[in-house]
């Protein structure tokens, strides 16, 4: 019996953590399929479960992938809240951004974006980019529209993106590429009746 405990721990911290960081927490007008997809969460180095805190980290090389949604980080850490919302916050390594996309549901629509630390807080329903953030918005593999700055985030009740400073670099700038809608082709004449011609 005490041969399959160190097997049974593992799972079983592999699959409340798995609820931990994603359970109802996607986003509502991201893919509503992806919620009835599995979680799969893999990390290069053991993952930490704190049942006393309510927290859990993956390190190294980490991905969480449920249906459309990807996040890559060097470090995600998950939270869970009173009222059992969670909030998570994601990290990149040096020079190495978090990242995070999720087809939109409804729309041939991806939305992609990378930041030094990725913040999602499913009480207030809102993902922030911080530190070099980028949200890119693809129509068929497309960029359609981009925006950057030091801090964006979205409100997804709202659907509204706010962007906040750039970099130095930039002059403390902000930037946003916004394309149009791709025009209706013209409506086709409706064909001459058999009565109309004679």
């Amino acid at each position: 019996m005490s041969l399959f405990r160190p097997l049974i721990r593992p799972l079983h911290c592999r699959l409340l953590a798995a609820a931990l960081v994603l359970g109802g927490a996607v986003p509502a007008q991201a893919e509503k399929a992806d919620r009835q997809q599995p979680i799969v969460v893999e990390a290069d180095k053991p993952g930490v479960l704190d049942l006393q805190r309510q927290v859990v980290v993956f390190n190294g090389n980490v991905q969480i992938v449920q249906g459309t949604m990807i996040i890559r980080a060097e470090r995600i850490e998950v939270r869970e809240q009173a009222g059992g919302t969670r909030s998570a916050v994601a990290t990149g390594a040096p020079g190495q951004p978090a990242t995070y996309r999720q087809k939109r549901d409804g729309v041939n629509e991806v939305v992609e974006g990378s930041a030094d630390r990725i913040e999602y807080d499913a009480a207030a329903g809102t993902l922030r980019f911080v530190g070099n953030g980028a949200v890119r918005r693809l129509r068929a593999g497309t960029v359609a529209d981009e925006i950057t700055g030091a801090e964006i985030q979205w409100d997804d009740a709202a659907q509204q993106f706010k962007v906040i400073g750039g970099d130095a670099a930039s002059g403390g700038r902000v930037r946003a590429v916004l394309t149009p809608l791709p025009e209706a082709p013209p409506a086709a004449p409706a064909p001459a009746s058999a009565a109309g011609r004679r």
